[in-house]
């Protein structure tokens, strides 16, 4: 940690969704987030997994939204979400390769040379997504 840092971390990220319902079952039901509030008129639903918030707003009109696009588009690249080790990485993937709206990109490998484990594929609503499991 940083003296001279001003921030603290992550309070929680917001990502724009073209389907609200579809993004909040692939939280809450396959990841197992639990949905911690919601506001209908934005509409926007907030999630979390005891460590982080993800707020999932709905796109106004997704139709002629702008899709996701990590090598033109400032901004998000990829969300990284950690999972508590290998064989927890092994049996997401599993999970994953089933679920609804979802594409792996690649299977769980090693980051670079070292003892650290990812894999990355995109998820309901197009947005990049990597899984990493500590060494």
């Amino acid at each position: 940690m940083s003296d001279s840092a001003v921030t603290e971390g992550a309070h929680h990220i917001g990502l724009t969704v073209p389907d609200l319902a579809a993004a909040r079952a692939f939280f809450v039901d396959t990841l197992g987030f639990s949905q911690v509030g919601e506001k209908p008129d934005y509409p926007a639903v907030f999630v979390s997994d005891g460590t982080t918030m993800i707020t999932l707003w709905q796109a106004t009109n997704p139709q002629k939204a702008v899709a996701f696009d990590r090598k033109n588009v400032i901004g998000l690249h990829h969300l990284a979400l950690k999972v508590p080790g290998s064989d927890a990485l092994d049996a997401l993937h599993d999970k994953l390769k089933d679920a609804d709206g979802v594409e792996i990109e690649f299977a769980p490998e090693n980051l670079g040379a070292g003892p650290i484990r990812h894999m990355m594929c995109t998820i309901p609503g197009g947005i990049r997504t990597e899984f990493i499991a500590p060494a």
